[in-house]
């Protein structure tokens, strides 16, 4: 073969490749949600995306769709390192400052809400891939306003827990133990999850109620089962890599691993294989033509 047609085909193998590749569905990086109290895109998710049962909830899907409850572990900024109040203006709290997840922000007195009292709290929250950080709960000062978009200086200044997360987590929780104050009515609990290993940050709402008049009036907030998780899995588009850092899922008890259903990493492999036989391709028919002159 001519070098010219060998060097055809050498490209041809490397266009091949590079269209597969360029089918891989774009993801997002983020892995996690606080179950107790149960966040906001938590409750809504498991009320069902396609039909949820909350007044909410039905106009968070109508407004923005039900992509941001499939992706319920993704309310994050990948690159905060920290600078959450520089990145995060008053009222996007919920949201991150994200588009994607504005409803979140909604400073509405209908969200599903977690009953709590003061003193010690039970945090659990559900991580589908566990990070190396510290995660930062905050609950709103006295006096707070629940119809007002949620501002930073509407935190206490002091957490009610702070707690260092590993890259373990225990059937796919982090659990720790809490000390809320004393409150009255509606409150936000408010959760930073700075990773130490990247500069990425996850961030959550939770609406809770104190005392018995407040929790009478408030729909009940409901976490997600285990079940109903892994019935919208395959409509996310989060996924568990970048950013650094130990991305390793943390396996629940009864989770069995699976096969992806979909042959595209058979095709994109094949075409690594097809690129790699074209460069070689090139590179021998080069060399001969060099020994032949």
């Amino acid at each position: 073969m001519p070098s010219t047609r060998r060097t055809a085909a050498g490209v041809a193998a490397l266009s091949a490749a590079a269209a597969l590749v360029g089918l891989t569905p774009t993801t997002a990086a983020a892995h996690g949600a606080v179950f107790n109290p149960v966040s906001r895109v938590a409750a809504c998710y498991a009320e069902g995306p396609e039909s949820p049962d909350s007044q909410v909830c039905k106009d968070l899907v109508a407004d923005s769709g039900t992509q941001p409850l499939y992706d319920w572990n993704e309310v994050n900024i990948a690159n905060a390192d920290g600078n959450h109040k520089a990145l995060i203006p008053d009222g996007k709290l919920c949201s991150a400052n994200r588009a994607k997840y504005r409803a979140l922000d909604w400073a509405r007195t209908d969200w599903p809400a977690t009953a709590v009292s003061a003193g010690a709290f039970d945090f659990r929250i559900r991580a589908t891939a566990a990070h190396s950080g510290t995660m930062t709960m905050y609950v709103t000062k006295a006096g707070f306003d629940p119809t007002q978009p949620l501002k930073w200086s509407d935190l206490d200044a002091t957490p009610v827990a702070v707690y260092n997360t590993t890259r373990t987590a225990t059937d796919g929780y982090y659990a720790f133990t809490g000390n809320l104050p004393a409150r009255s009515g509606r409150h936000v609990v408010y959760m930073v999850w700075q990773r130490n290993d990247s500069p990425e940050a996850f961030y959550s709402c939770s609406d809770v109620t104190f005392g018995t008049a407040a929790a009478a009036t408030a729909a009940k907030a409901e976490a997600p089962t285990e079940a109903e998780l892994a019935a919208g899995a395959e409509l996310s588009t989060v996924s568990h890599a970048g950013h650094g850092g130990d991305e390793q899922p943390p396996a629940l008890s009864a989770e069995a691993a699976a096969a992806p259903d979909s042959p595209l990493p058979m095709a994109l492999a094949g075409a690594g294989a097809l690129a790699v036989f074209g460069a070689g391709s090139l590179l021998l028919g080069r060399r001969r033509d060099s020994s032949a002159s």
